[in-house]
């Protein structure tokens, strides 16, 4: 007998749809998965059959054939397995029922039949939405994540028997209870800018550049506060909007890091990779084309600690994603497109020792010395970083005093109301910051006047700026004029623009 029965499988952050036709006939016993099946799929064979022996039903003694359509995609996963043992029960006559072409299912079985967690699903039932699917099956364990998408019924299961009995309409069930996302609670963050020591100017260029969702380095002796200044970025970013936690918990989702708890990524994420990472690990990639930390960094802050002692091929992969906001990971079966609109915030020494510029020890440094060590980090990297800001050691009044300094609450709130001016700005454009402006907008919201036309001019040919260092400088004048509610872009926002420039002068002193 020949069942039919609906999957759906996982590229990238897209789910596709798969049909598993599974027949029974005469023939040596055994069971065959075609369809450019993976490992895991075809171990699936193993799984359903302990999860239908464990789960009270005959396993069929004939020979089994399972077929993936379209069969000329690669199936990767265990999406399949609650499928496939439907399908096998159906079309051994165990399973009564004409409800299974009603329904999408998706899940992994254990040996014993209980239903287990799989990843991916936000995206898949995103995917089976738009295709016109309405109902979907899927384990218990996946609930809470896909508790948050209007539009579908969601039932979730614990085992193999609970989906069979509601299939034969022996066991009602009800569609698991949708979640408001704007309802979800936020995270208190362990960080506050309040409890920052001195770095007022420090504290500023940050503002804005969470205001813009502008890149920035940070320069500065060891021990100066750069670590903790950018841990506590993430505590000033303005609010996440429902597309943004829905795109950003489908990449989390797909790479296996989602909290199944939570089920949903409502606070911007913060990836602080080590420098001993690999390209691949920080574009993405693998034998599976999984995301990597410039992906899990979408709609947040990626931060590289000490950037000098990254890899340069490592450092140089993040040239395109910060132009573009994708990462194109391209291997020999597949090419897969993941979002990667991220924040960059790096910290580094000014020279090997880390004490160039510094009031409170002696640089030892050679001049060669220091060359070199800047030259670590290439020309079209740095002009992709719009803020650069020298963070001095902090005196010791500042460091003693018990007067709180600003809250990130007081600072979050400035950051929000200028990123309402962008949006409101930017309506319709599918751009929601000044950091992503086109140079069609920047010809439109960037116009300066006489005074500040000399004064960027002067800077251009003393510093010999690119043309990208020159548009990043109206941006940022751009964001800092939203921070001040003003409709024009005046001399003195183009003056702190400027300020934020220190590696473009050659000196970070």
């Amino acid at each position: 007998m020949l069942a039919k029965i609906k999957s759906y499988g996982l590229q990238g952050i897209k789910g596709y749809e798969v049909e598993l036709e599974i027949d029974v006939h005469s023939g040596l016993p055994g069971m065959e998965v075609v369809g450019l099946p993976d490992a895991a799929v075809k171990e699936s064979r193993e799984r359903v059959r302990s999860a239908l022996k464990n789960s009270g039903y005959l396993v069929s003694a004939q020979k089994v054939t399972i077929n993936l359509a379209p069969a000329d995609v690669k199936k990767e996963g265990s999406f399949y397995d609650l499928a496939f043992a439907l399908g096998l029960l159906f079309a051994t006559d165990q399973l009564p029922t004409k409800r299974l072409k009603d329904y999408i299912f998706i899940g992994e079985l254990a040996l014993d039949g209980r239903l287990r967690h799989v990843k991916g699903i936000l995206p898949v039932l995103i995917s089976a939405l738009d295709k016109g699917y309405k109902k979907i099956v899927l384990p218990a364990a996946n609930a809470n994540e896909a508790c948050y998408l209007s539009g579908v019924e969601v039932f979730a299961f614990e085992t193999l028997n609970e989906v069979v009995d509601f299939l034969i309409a022996e066991k009602e069930a009800d569609p698991i209870k949708q979640r408001d996302i704007s309802l979800v609670y936020h995270s208190k963050y362990s960080e506050d800018f309040k409890y920052v020591k001195g770095q007022y100017v420090a504290k500023r260029a940050l503002e804005i550049a969470a205001a813009g969702n502008h890149n920035v380095v940070m320069i500065g002796p060891p021990g100066a506060g750069k670590t903790m200044l950018a841990r506590c970025i993430p505590t000033i970013m303005p609010d996440m909007t429902i597309p943004e936690v829905l795109e950003t918990t489908k990449i989390h989702s797909v790479a296996g890091v989602l909290s199944e708890e939570e089920g949903i990524v409502r606070n911007r994420p913060f990836r602080s990779p080590h420098h001993t990472i690999t390209p691949i690990a920080l574009t993405g990639g693998g034998a599976a084309a999984k995301p990597g930390e410039m992906s899990l960094a979408h709609n947040g802050v990626l931060f590289l600690d000490e950037l000098p002692e990254y890899p340069r091929n490592v450092l140089e992969n993040l040239r395109q994603p910060l132009e573009d906001g994708v990462i194109t990971v391209a291997r020999a079966m597949r090419s897969v497109e993941y979002p990667a609109s991220f924040m960059l915030v790096a910290s580094m020494n000014p020279c090997p020792c880390g004490y160039y510029g510094s009031k409170v020890r002696e640089c030892t440094c050679t001049p060669a010395q220091i060359t070199k060590y800047l030259s670590k980090l290439s020309g079209p990297l740095m002009d992709r970083i719009d803020l650069h800001i020298k963070v001095n050691n902090v005196t010791y009044n500042d460091l003693s005093s018990t007067e709180l300094a600003e809250s990130s609450e007081e600072v979050r709130k400035r950051v929000n109301a200028a990123r309402k001016i962008q949006s409101e700005r930017y309506a319709g454009t599918g751009i929601y910051s000044n950091a992503k402006m086109t140079s069609e907008m920047i010809r439109k919201y960037c116009v300066l006047n006489e005074e500040s036309e000399k004064l960027i001019k002067t800077a251009f040919e003393k510093l010999n700026l690119s043309a990208r260092a020159y548009t990043r400088i109206l941006k940022v004048s751009r964001t800092i004029a939203d921070l001040e509610g003003s409709e024009n872009i005046e001399t003195k926002h183009v003056k702190e623009a400027l300020q934020y420039r220190s590696l473009d002068k050659g000196i970070v002193k």
